[in-house]
């Protein structure tokens, strides 16, 4: 058979997201790739110079992403604080671990529901969904929305949590804890999904190493990478953080090590829960940010990187942001070469890709 070109994107029924991949491919195999991404750039880094003040930034920041909003704003918060000199609580400090292991806990469970879903296992992407329901039941509790969350603030967080959600959140994380377990057993034993997802599309250590891969994508090669390892922003240790690593590199290890990330997150929220300092959920601010600095924190596709400069000023000088999936895009065009194309679906949603992220 000669060659067939298929578009892959920019709007496709597995990856809803406006990144476009053109596959040449010859006897149902890909021989040649072209990857187009930025359809929605947003402008949101000359938004953050020019139309927002500073101590508007981490309400802006989180627009960057709806599933790491989060994680988003924590890394402009706290490089806000380093340029302002601002020093924060452990009371602070835990609360913000808290909503950052949850956010990543519930962009994990989607992501692998997602792939579960391309391989064909809807009852399997259902049940996944389902579980998730827990932790965005935490999220709505404590952050008072159950998608866009507006929680970290320069000095602190926007509200503390009492005892009566503590205990709703510590029920709600071992009944989701159970079913994970479930869940990832049937990743873990059933044949059939094995086939469809374990060799595809593998990334050696070597490899990794050599394109930057970042996040699980990296920690499902062996690739010994977490900022939460290589940067003190936030006192993960204190807490239970464990890097988790397999060593397989295909689209079946990409999911079992975010499901070893979700028990370990879990963990990590209940010894939160059980050992919460005492302390004021937000100290007082003042000042202006000066200076310039680099804040690099664990988004759960990877590494996300913040450049900020201010010179005393309402508005910022520079504002720059580098997410993972723009990271993870080049090892993902070498990947389809020579793949199958009907394994193009499970590769790509293996990678989560967010393009709201990539085309800030």
């Amino acid at each position: 058979m000669g060659k067939i070109v298929v578009p892959f994107g920019s709007q496709h029924v597995a990856l809803p997201e406006p990144v476009s991949f053109l596959f040449e491919t010859q006897n149902e195999i890909i021989t040649k790739v072209e990857t187009h991404i930025g359809y929605v750039h947003r402008g949101i880094e000359k938004a953050a110079v020019t139309k927002f003040e500073y101590n508007q930034l981490p309400y802006l920041t989180a627009r960057v992403c709806g599933l790491c909003s989060i994680t988003h704003a924590g890394a402009v918060v706290h490089g806000l604080e380093k340029l302002m000199g601002i020093e924060v609580n452990k009371r602070i400090d835990y609360l913000r671990m808290l909503v950052v292991e949850l956010d990543r806990i519930h962009s994990h469970m989607l992501a692998n529901g997602h792939v579960a879903e391309v391989v064909g296992y809807e009852n399997l992407f259902m049940q996944t969904f389902r579980a998730r329901e827990d932790v965005m039941d935490i999220l709505e509790r404590i952050t008072g929305n159950r998608v866009q969350y507006d929680y970290q603030v320069i000095g602190g967080v926007s509200r503390d949590i009492d005892t009566e959600t503590v205990e709703f959140a510590k029920k709600k994380l071992k009944k989701l804890k159970d079913n994970v377990l479930k869940v990832m057993e049937f990743h873990d034993s059933d044949y059939t999904f094995g086939l469809k997802t374990k060799g595809v599309g593998t990334i050696s250590k070597e490899m990794a190493a050599k394109y930057n891969v970042a996040g699980p994508i990296a920690r499902a090669s062996g690739l010994e990478t977490d900022a939460r390892a290589e940067f003190d922003y936030l006192p993960f240790e204190e807490i239970g953080y464990k890097m988790q690593l397999r060593t397989e590199g295909d689209v079946w290890a990409r999911n079992m090590v975010r499901f070893d990330e979700v028990l370990n997150s879990i963990e990590m929220c209940e010894n939160i829960l059980d050992n919460l300092p005492e302390g004021e959920h937000k100290v007082k601010v003042k000042g202006r940010p000066n200076g310039e600095t680099v804040v690099r924190v664990e988004a759960p596709r990877g590494e996300c990187f913040y450049y900020l400069k201010g010179s005393n000023k309402k508005l910022m000088d520079r504002v720059r942001i580098r997410v993972p999936t723009y990271a993870n895009i080049p090892i993902l065009k070498e990947l389809f070469l020579g793949a199958k194309y009907s394994d193009a679906q499970a590769i790509v949603l293996s990678f989560d890709p967010c393009m709201s992220c990539t085309a800030r």
